[in-house]
């Protein structure tokens, strides 16, 4: 089943995608919303972000190809930073260029968990139930400001600008993440083709981990980090990330270049 919020005529809603339908729902998406009987033209509507998380983590060096290709050692534990809740965009939003920093700009293609129950210092069986489903993301960096300051690494401002979180296009509550790929294409070319088996640390261990540290809440959004291919966007360029199962998430990258 796939979940996704949308606006249409002046109002947010909830529903499921139905082919070229939506079958509005209401009440909480994590407490079994219900179906209204209303039904509205997939073409109508605009996307929203599928959830609203109180914190989005996101995840560095958990796919094996990568860490093998950069020469990192594959690491003991997650190693992962926070993405400001305020860097959210939707599916089919542009996304701005930063108005204080003019550098190198990548996208990302990667897995999101959306969970869906708390989730305080569970097990990784318990972590599972916990998953309510998976959506694409696209974790676009700033990428020369992580390390400008030799002093101190600024993940959270390359990661959090306005819009440096694409998500959506829906929530899918029933997905094989050990049969799906990740195939990020930049103005139609394809940048990144790899196969979710290969994270080093799987959804279910990463919530039963993360929630040792800190307790995960119904909406918060997990980034399941990024493999090969991860290069600079130019202006104007539409970034789709497509993942089996799920769909495909597409956004534009700034304004067109003029001339």
């Amino acid at each position: 089943m796939k979940w996704l919020r949308f606006r249409f005529a002046d109002r947010e809603g909830l529903g499921v995608l139905d082919g070229e339908h939506v079958r509005v729902c209401e009440g909480d998406l994590f407490a079994a919303p219900q179906p209204t009987g209303e039904v509205l033209p997939l073409a109508q509507i605009e996307w929203l972000p599928p959830v609203r998380p109180s914190k989005i983590v996101g995840l560095r060096n958990n796919l094996h190809a990568a860490a093998a290709k950069n020469g990192w050692a594959v690491p003991a534990e997650p190693l992962y930073f926070l993405k400001s809740p305020g860097s959210l965009t939707a599916h089919g939003a542009t996304v701005p260029e930063p108005a204080g920093y003019d550098g190198r700009v990548v996208y990302e293609g990667e897995l999101a968990l959306v969970i869906g129950r708390r989730a305080q210092a569970v097990s990784a069986q318990e972590a599972a139930a916990c998953i309510f489903g998976v959506t694409c993301a696209n974790d676009i960096t700033a990428l020369e400001l992580l390390n400008r300051d030799p002093s101190f690494a600024q993940w959270t401002r390359a990661k959090s600008f306005d819009g440096f979180c694409p998500l959506g296009p829906a929530i899918e509550t029933e997905f094989d993440f050990a049969a799906a790929s990740v195939r990020t294409r930049v103005a139609g070319r394809e940048r990144q083709n790899y196969a979710l088996a290969d994270m080093i640390f799987a959804p279910a261990e990463l919530v039963a981990r993360i929630s040792r540290d800190m307790t995960l809440e119904p909406g918060d959004v997990i980034l399941c980090g990024t493999s090969l291919g991860v290069l600079p966007m130019k202006p104007g360029s539409q970034v789709e990330v497509e993942i089996d199962g799920i769909g495909v998430l597409a956004n534009n990258y700034g304004a067109a270049a003029s001339g």
